[in-house]
């Protein structure tokens, strides 16, 4: 573990780092700048054990900021399987927000595995734009000067305007690819970026850009226009809930591709769970891990009921030939 040298001290907030070794610590493998508050932060476990989130926290940079403090930080919580994902998204599920309270698209909603940063002014973790740089640290909010750096996004110290670019210098020419974009991390990045100083952030270094927001095409590849008259939009993260590494891992439970369906989801706590025929049984639990309900199937569909706390629960589906299959559902 090492301090900033002393320049270093003046420039950022006294924070340590870690020298990590491939594939032996969390890193953020998707960062969502989504089209109005619809953001989140994908972080990816290599290695071969569970890992607890309670032990890290998000640090924003907000505009070319050198320090942080509790309210740019957030702590993150559940539990991350071998080879697993934590896909974290905004909290804002008002269906009647407006503004900046405009609630997040229903399909990233299901994306998520826990939900952060109600309220801008406890903490604003959550709110960044394509010009912010984000860090995932060991520690505790109430101590960031103690925290471990293990993986950051974008260049703590540096405003590149609107968002970092495509061409050098990253800050003005080219393409803008970090704002209303989903960064996801290339399958050879076996570790997170911890030196807070680097020259320039390419963000095409590390991650690949595709837009956050796609219009929505008919069969012929034409836009399909709402009442308004305006194309309608659809969310562009599909590739959120899993990530490909070069990783070598173990004993990993992996989702399902199947026609396994939940529906609806979000839902207000009563759904269904559609071609099912071959599952044996069907386990619920909250991010925490704890079991809320566990039956044994018979059916090809049936209809679940769910009386607890709006928020993210994790449908597990053993199939009658032992494999496992992990769904989410949002209650709300």
């Amino acid at each position: 573990m090492n301090k900033f040298l002393p320049f270093l001290t003046l420039l950022i907030s006294t924070v340590s780092f870690s020298q990590l070794t491939d594939c032996s610590e969390l890193f953020i493998s998707e960062y969502v700048e989504g089209w109005s508050n619809n953001k989140a932060i994908e972080i990816y476990n290599p290695t071969d054990a569970s890992i607890d989130l309670s032990a890290y926290m998000v640090i924003r940079y907000s505009n070319g900021s050198t320090s942080a403090s509790s309210g740019n930080a957030v702590q993150l919580t559940g539990i991350i399987a071998p080879g697993d994902v934590h896909v974290g998204v905004l909290e804002k599920l008002d269906e009647n927000g407006e503004g900046q309270e405009a609630p997040i698209w229903d399909s990233l909603q299901v994306k998520a595995d826990a939900f952060y940063c109600p309220e801008y002014n406890v903490s604003n973790a959550w709110y960044f734009n394509g010009n912010d740089a984000v860090v995932l640290a060991k520690g505790s909010t109430n101590d960031i000067n103690n925290s471990v750096v293990v993986d950051i996004f974008g260049k703590i110290g540096e405003d590149p305007g609107v968002a970092w670019t495509s061409e050098f210098p990253y800050t003005g020419a080219g393409l803008e690819v970090t704002k209303d974009h989903s960064m996801i991390r290339k399958t050879s990045i076996l570790k997170g970026e911890i030196n807070p100083v680097i020259s320039f952030f390419d963000p095409l270094l590390e991650y690949d850009s595709i837009p956050a927001v796609v219009e929505r095409l008919d069969e012929n590849g034409d836009p399909v226009l709402g009442t308004s008259g305006n194309p309608i939009l659809d969310g562009n993260w599909e590739s959120l809930g899993n990530h490909d590494c070069d990783c070598t891992l173990g004993n990993v439970i992996s989702s399902s591709t199947s026609s396994i369906e939940i529906y609806p989801n979000p839902s207000n706590g009563v759904f269904s769970i559609r071609n099912i025929s071959d599952v044996r049984s069907i386990q619920i639990s909250d991010i925490l891990g704890k079991v809320v309900l566990s039956q044994i199937n018979t059916k090809n569909h049936t209809t679940l009921t769910i009386n607890k706390p709006n928020g993210v629960y994790y449908v597990q589906l053993e199939l009658k030939n032992g494999e496992k299959v992990i769904r989410k559902v949002v209650i709300k």
